[in-house]
């Protein structure tokens, strides 16, 4: 455990760097390694303690995380001034970690929502959703409507609309029309939904009869489907939106949690606003909780694809067969060749947040992400919004900008979000429930109106990170059993629902 005293976190005997754990002032020995900070080193930052020759390789968690720029000596700072992304080959191993699963004889319990087709929920809404951004402002008077709905029917989490900006100036098919029917079908199907309702307008691209035919959906008491221009205008819509949420609630109300086992849980795992931390403390604490639900039958879902690469070869030597770790790759190169049509690089991060916070290339802050991932084996990969079937630890193909990523998590399934923060995000997810964790235990405190746990106990040298992935799995149950979050106390989560647009608006 890191003691209290030490002034910096080694990860590997290895590693070329150690990280601050406090600040350094400059001359600050640090006995441990044996170096003097040659100038001032932010908490969370990168000091050298061996030498690096110009355009040799930097290590940290015994991986590449840059190539010098400069000559580095010991007691540098190290960060965007002498380190820079650069290309080398990864061995990507196929299998080689994957190992069987040990499943608790015992499994964990939260009190869930049972629907009728077996599938459980963690909350009980009501959804309104729009075909086209057209429809998006007769949905929030639908909703508006009901605002303090749980005073009457308190089984009821509320009634939400979540409108988006796309459905037309787009093509009537192809891969951004299916992306968008994916992702909304799959909130008209989410679990956490006792009933929804897709309003469009009724000329656009995407076309809601074609939406459900595409997807499987067909309209019912649970699926009202239905546009602006049949239904004779905005007010006529909005009267038929309110007549049948009125009808749909005294239903709705009638829903009782029971004990179910956590098998039922899908977590999303996201990470915003990263710092020199969230390698160390929130990503690996969230990924040991991670094992604790796969080991109890459930399901956790990684994604943002901006933000493994360079690490991916970690998550395929977990993959359990060859063509679950292809189909990985298969989706790094189709990043690749995304960025470079559109004139990027997949470099175009860290944000300048994340620099801040001691994060200095892409690689470095892969690294770290993919410990969110925990330690199972790889047993998925799915598409942007795709339905998952799989149980364990799987991985879904998503931008890295989080309410995209986390959209598209939401739509396959996911009735939970994790996200993890150095610097402070807000967020909020429904009709999934959105739990943050700190990094460290600054920002916990200053933020503490967002945040929801703190794994700044393992920066602070008071807990390891099995001690608070077992701690946040077990917030996690009472979460799923119907705690409400930080982010729900404010009532994020409407706004932040955005589907990926792919591809050109005409």
């Amino acid at each position: 455990m890191l003691q209290a005293a030490d002034l910096t976190i080694r990860l590997h005997p290895e590693d070329d760097v150690v990280i601050a754990r406090v600040e350094l002032a400059a001359g600050t020995l640090v006995a441990k390694e044996n170096v003097r900070a040659a100038v001032r080193i932010p908490p969370g930052h990168k000091i050298a303690v061996r030498p690096v020759a110009k355009g040799a390789p930097v290590h940290r968690y015994h991986q590449i995380i840059g190539f010098a720029t400069q000559p580095i000596a010991p007691g540098d700072h190290v960060h965007v001034h002498n380190v820079a992304m650069g290309d080398f080959a990864r061995d990507y191993a196929f299998c080689a970690l994957a190992k069987p699963t040990e499943f608790f004889s015992e499994k964990a319990t939260f009190l869930g929502i049972r629907r009728a087709d077996g599938r459980v929920a963690t909350r009980n809404y009501i959804g309104i959703l729009t075909s086209v951004n057209c429809s998006a402002t007769v949905a929030r008077m639908i909703a508006d409507r009901f605002r303090n709905v749980s005073e009457e029917f308190p089984n009821v989490d509320g009634v939400v609309a979540l409108t988006h900006k796309t459905g037309c100036g787009m093509a009537s098919d192809g891969e951004a029309t299916d992306v968008l029917r994916r992702t909304i079908a799959g909130y008209a199907r989410h679990p956490n939904f006792f009933s929804s309702q897709l309003v469009g307008l009724g000329c656009e691209a995407n076309q809601i009869n074609m939406l459900l035919s595409a997807q499987g959906l067909k309209k019912s008491d649970k699926l009202a489907a239905f546009t602006i221009q049949e239904k004779g205008g905005t007010r006529k819509a909005v009267e038929n939106g309110i007549a049948r949420v009125k009808e749909m609630l005294p239903e709705a109300n009638k829903v009782k949690r029971e004990p179910v086992p956590a098998s039922h849980l899908m977590l999303g795992l996201q990470c915003g606003g990263s710092d020199g931390y969230s390698g160390i403390s929130a990503n690996p604490a969230l990924g040991a909780a991670v094992d604790l639900l796969v080991r109890n039958g459930g399901t956790a879902i990684l994604s943002e694809t901006p933000e493994i690469y360079g690490a991916e070869h970690l998550l395929t030597r977990r993959a359990v067969s060859r063509e679950v770790g292809e189909k990985l790759i298969a989706r790094i190169r189709w990043w690749e060749d995304y960025t470079r049509r559109n004139g990027n690089e997949m470099n175009n991060n860290p944000s300048p947040g994340n620099k801040a916070g001691g994060l200095t290339t892409i690689l470095e802050k892969s690294l770290g992400a993919v410990a969110k991932g925990g330690t199972t084996n790889l047993v998925d990969v799915y598409e942007y919004a795709e339905p998952v079937t799989a149980r364990g630890f799987v991985y879904m193909d998503t931008p890295g900008y989080d309410p995209v990523s986390a959209t598209g998590q939401v739509a396959g399934g996911a009735n939970m979000i994790c996200f993890t923060t150095g610097r402070g995000s807000a967020y909020g997810c429904k009709p999934a429930p959105s739990l943050k964790l700190a990094t460290n235990t600054p920002l916990f405190v200053h933020q503490e109106d967002d945040m929801d746990f703190n794994c700044g106990t393992v920066i602070d040298g008071t807990e390891r990170i099995p001690e608070a992935g077992a701690r946040f799995f077990e917030l996690i149950l009472k979460v799923a059993s119907g705690e409400r979050t930080k982010s729900e106390q404010f009532g994020y989560g409407e706004d932040e629902f955005a589907p990926w647009t792919i591809g050109a608006t005409m």
